[in-house]
């Protein structure tokens, strides 16, 4: 730990929506900043941040389920307080950041108990319940869109959109491994973590829209044990892939669900999108996302009870129906909404701000 560089914590922890705006952020700090990292025991960060950051975990939850649970919570919250209290107290921590969830309660309160700036980034249109309580004892609340204007009470939050890998800013290549051709290609996704539901959604199509010249990638996640084999030249199935940045640089339609993170990197990389919000999101936040690109014709929503004639009927319309008497499809009008809520250098507004606050 080097004393003379500025000494930022960053918690963050649990899915790629709050992973992967902090890591973003991070690397733009990290030439010049002593970073240490805060997560959960068990999460995703525990194995994608060890080589790259100094990784400290503690353990917190939500309030959710039983009485009885909900007592164990809040005690295990107490600890986790005391705990945060101790860590910015021996890495004599000058500035926090925490990109929301679970993990930043014990850390708002500590960063307020020991009055170090700290730095909220709150990215869906509806702010999740630990930012709706506890913004107010932020030093900077950054909002990733600005639905979320209208919920946060009492604080005045600052527009900087949700910050996503440099990757995607850039025009790459198609991956070797993607399926070539003529014909247009629909990248379908879950998020970081699969989603069963697409999953069930998208087996019984997949053949009626190869039959229409379509290249399809599936992201189908590696929690699907229903998950059936499909083999066809213009298709491809993958558990993961990290190079997600370079496939939706080439890719002209993406199903996926309305996490955040997903939605920023979508708008930034220019693609139109088929939205599947999750229905037992939190606070219904994934319908509200969706609903944000959607008004602003970025987007079309599709729920999960959507028949398979229906949804094939939706992407086959999209790809090909003429809108104006310009002669533009939906598709190259969707782009064009998707490219407009594009907030590229949020990562760079929230790095301003750390800055700031340091102050």
């Amino acid at each position: 730990m080097n004393f003379l560089m500025p000494r930022l914590l960053i918690a963050a922890s649990g899915t790629g929506g709050h992973l992967y705006p902090a890591i973003a952020v991070a690397k733009k700090l990290s030439d010049d900043w002593d970073i240490t990292w805060l997560g959960v025991s068990n999460r995703l960060e525990t194995s994608i941040l060890r080589d790259r950051y100094e990784l400290l975990t503690i353990n917190v939850g939500g309030l959710q389920g039983s009485f009885i649970n909900k007592i164990l919570r809040f005690f295990q919250l107490i600890i986790s307080i005391r705990k945060v209290l101790l860590i910015l107290r021996t890495r004599r921590t000058q500035v926090v950041f925490t990109t929301g969830g679970y993990i930043a309660a014990p850390v708002i309160i500590g960063a307020f108990l020991r009055r170090i700036p700290l730095v909220l980034h709150e990215s869906n249109s509806m702010p999740g319940r630990v930012t709706r309580l506890l913004a107010r004892f932020s030093t900077v609340t950054a909002i990733g869109m600005p639905p979320a204007f209208e919920v946060i009470k009492g604080i005045k939050p600052v527009l900087t959109g949700t910050p996503v890998r440099s990757g995607f800013k850039l025009n790459c290549p198609l991956p070797s491994w993607a399926p070539r051709g003529d014909g247009p290609l629909i990248v379908i996704m879950g998020g970081s973590q699969g989603a069963l539901g697409i999953n069930k959604m998208i087996g019984p199509v997949l053949l009626r829209l190869l039959q229409e010249n379509l290249r399809i990638v599936h992201i189908t996640g590696n929690n699907d044990s229903n998950l059936q084999k499909f083999i066809h030249s213009n298709f491809i199935q993958k558990e993961y892939i990290d190079d997600m940045p370079a496939l939706l640089s080439n890719t002209d339609l993406v199903i996926s669900r309305s996490g955040a993170g997903a939605l920023a990197e979508l708008a930034v990389s220019g693609v139109p999108a088929i939205l599947i919000p999750y229905l037992y999101a939190s606070d219904n936040h994934q319908e509200m996302n969706a609903q944000y690109f959607a008004q602003h014709g970025a987007a079309i929503i599709v729920h999960e009870d959507v028949n398979s004639k229906e949804l094939v009927n939706i992407i086959l319309r999209i790809l090909r129906d003429k809108c104006n008497s310009d002669n533009k499809n939906y598709l190259s009008i969707m782009k064009e909404k998707m490219v407009s809520l594009a907030i590229p250098d949020a990562d760079q507004k929230i790095v301003k701000i750390l800055d700031h606050v340091l102050k």
